[in-house]
């Protein structure tokens, strides 16, 4: 029996794969779990939808994280932040990825997860730092943060 996985099912499926199964097996768990449905027709002509705006989405998004990181990696473009530091240029405290994420927000109106934010250990000195921005799994950009004392 064919059948369309609405969930994973280890060892036999991944969700949104067709796979023929045997018919005990579909019937008295699969389908009766909810794990996956029938492959009729409709079912299929419905999973093909899923499949094409689910491609759409995410070139949609691939085409935004390209725009952003355009913007980001542009020349002059930098987040500057103020902070404390000592007369050797050591901060005092640090600048997380958090700290990062609102000046850009507030500076540039770009709106970037910190956990997007590949910044490994919060920064502690003064000048120009690089910051690795994961924006789509196929886009990475650079941003450069600027750290002053105030």
């Amino acid at each position: 029996m064919k059948v369309i996985f609405l969930q994973d099912v280890k060892g036999k499926g991944k969700k949104g794969e067709v796979k023929e199964v045997a018919v005990g097996y579909a019937q008295n768990f699969l389908l009766k779990k909810g794990l996956a449905v029938e492959a009729t027709p409709k079912a299929l002509s419905e999973l093909k939808g899923k499949t094409k705006a689910k491609e759409k989405e995410e070139e949609e998004n691939f085409k935004e994280a390209e725009l952003v990181k355009e913007k980001i990696e542009a020349e002059g473009f930098e987040v500057t932040i103020y902070s404390k530091a000592g007369e050797d240029g050591r901060l005092f405290g640090s600048i997380p990825s958090k700290q990062i994420a609102e000046q850009l927000e507030k500076q540039h109106k770009i709106k970037v997860d910190k956990r997007k934010m590949e910044l490994g250990q919060p920064i502690k000195v003064l000048g120009y730092t690089t910051v690795p921005l994961k924006l789509h799994h196929k886009v990475m950009a650079k941003l450069r943060v600027h750290v002053i004392t105030d």
